[in-house]
This record gives C-alpha cells, structure tokens and sequence, in this order.
C-alpha cells in the first residue's frame, strides 16, 4: 500500500506565523494556514489541522460504509458524509482535539434502517482513520434519507 505525504512551511510563532500546507501526493492544492484563524469561528480562507482531519475521516469512513453496506447485502446509491472535528483546552496544557461527530444520511437499497445503521457503527469502528483517532471520542448519527 502507498504512503501519502503532506509538507508545511511555516514562518513566525504559533501568534503571528502563518504557514502553508501542500498535499504533495496528489498535487491537488497548497493551502493557507495560521492559528490565529484556527482558533477563530471564521476560518478566514484557510484551512486547519482540524478540517484536514475531518477531510480524511470523512471520506475514509464513506468508503468503509459503502463496503459494509455491500456486505450486509444492500446497494449504496449514495452516502452523505459530514465529519465535524472540534478543538479545545487539554487540561494538561496546550489544545486537543474534543470530539469528532460523523453524520451520514444514506440512499441504500436492500437495507432497512436498523441494517443500515449497523453497518454505519461498524464503519466508524473499521474506518482507518477511525482507528488512528482512538484517543478522541466519536460519536455517529446515521439514518436513511
């Protein structure tokens, strides 16, 4: 299996640095970043450690769904998937991250909504991603559109 990379180059202190992330495997962007605006509600045009996490955990756990929904005997026409991950203090000291919340609304035939939403558990229990945020609690809500 591959191994994906991503590079920063940052200047400046954590307060008034600023800084650019490039996703160099696939060569699809190079994007702002500064924590200023990472802290703020507006993210002001720039990305964040938070939403690349919520990027990657949310079309991870899209592919694991559409695959344990096969298995459990359905059709996926289509999942929308919506990864929220929060920041906040870490009582230890500095930031951590909070909570994750995945919601999925699924189009699936061969599937009740009871199938659906065991195979939507399991999911958030095999994605990779998943696995690599043991340490932060995820919760999911999932239904059938």
């Amino acid at each position: 299996m591959p191994t994906r990379t991503a590079h920063t180059a940052w200047t400046g202190g954590l307060q008034d640095g600023s800084g650019t992330v490039e996703l160099t495997s696939s060569k699809v962007g190079s994007y702002d970043v500064s924590f200023p605006k990472r802290a703020a509600d507006d993210a002001g045009g720039t990305t964040s450690p938070e939403e690349l996490i919520a990027a990657a955990h949310s079309s991870c756990y899209a592919m694991q769904l559409s695959a344990l929904v096969v298995e459990a005997g359905g059709t996926p026409k289509s999942l929308d998937v919506t990864a929220a991950v929060s920041l906040g203090p870490d009582p230890a000291g500095g930031f951590r991250l909070t909570g994750i919340t995945l919601t999925v609304k699924g189009e699936v035939d061969g599937l009740d909504e009871a199938g659906f939403v065991e195979a939507a558990e399991a999911a958030k229990k095999g994605c990779p991603v998943s696995k690599a945020l043991t340490g932060v609690d995820i919760t999911l809500d999932a239904s059938l559109a």
